[in-house]
């Protein structure tokens, strides 16, 4: 008696074995390597997406500082650590402050509120007072003086009292800290000594006459 193969069965042992093969073979190849590439760091696309730092990213943009802080990110390893002003500390300035200022003062204010390494939250207290920013090295006319207990965080410019009021971004190489206020320099309210005179000097009259009369007590000699 010939027995006659079922066609239904035929067919699922095929596709059995079709199955087992490909769940083989996703099983051995290799899965794609995560990707390494990472966007640089970028100083405005920081301060939009932590939102309330209109003003101060204009001021970044218009006076090229953000160029130059994503330039410094790149080529050094010190790192940075930025004071960030939010739109309800430039709007408690003195109406018309920002407009009365030069390129170069607004270059000055920006430069004022960064510190030209790293800092974090728990560091604060290992600065030595006056701590220099990046707007020069004037310690009293430019520089900042920080006290720091704990995470509570306050600095004196010797024009305003500010206090840190939280972590906008770190990375441990870029430190973006919230303040209540604006850090105003002493160096835009506090007059500049005059400058030394300058020695007089002789008039080629009493050089010649200084002359003759050296020239007289030879002669007398």
């Amino acid at each position: 008696m010939v027995m006659m193969k079922h066609p239904f069965l035929s067919f699922t042992l095929l596709l059995i074995v079709f199955f087992s093969s490909t769940t083989t073979l996703a099983q051995k190849s290799p899965a794609p390597a995560p990707s390494t590439d990472t966007a640089p760091t970028d100083i405005i696309r920081i301060l939009k997406k932590a939102g309330g730092f209109t003003t101060l990213i204009r001021l970044l943009q218009t006076t090229q500082v953000s160029t130059q802080i994503n330039s410094q990110l790149l080529n050094s390893n010190g790192g940075l650590t930025l004071f960030a002003p939010n739109d309800n500390s430039f709007s408690s300035l003195k109406p018309g402050f920002l407009n009365s200022l030069s390129d170069e003062q607004k270059n000055k204010l920006i430069q004022f509120h960064l510190l030209p390494t790293f800092v974090s939250m728990s560091n604060f207290d290992t600065l030595s007072n006056p701590v220099r920013t990046q707007a020069g090295d004037d310690p009293y006319r430019l520089g900042l003086n920080v006290t720091s207990s704990g995470n509570q965080v306050n600095m004196t410019t010797g024009i305003v009292n500010v206090t840190v009021g939280g972590t906008v971004y770190t990375d441990h190489q870029l430190a973006v800290y919230q303040v209540d206020k604006v850090l105003l320099p002493r160096d835009f309210f506090v007059a500049k000594p005059p400058a030394p005179a300058p020695a007089p000097e002789k008039t080629k009259s009493s050089k010649k006459k200084s002359s003759d009369s050296d020239g007289g007590s030879c002669r007398r000699r």
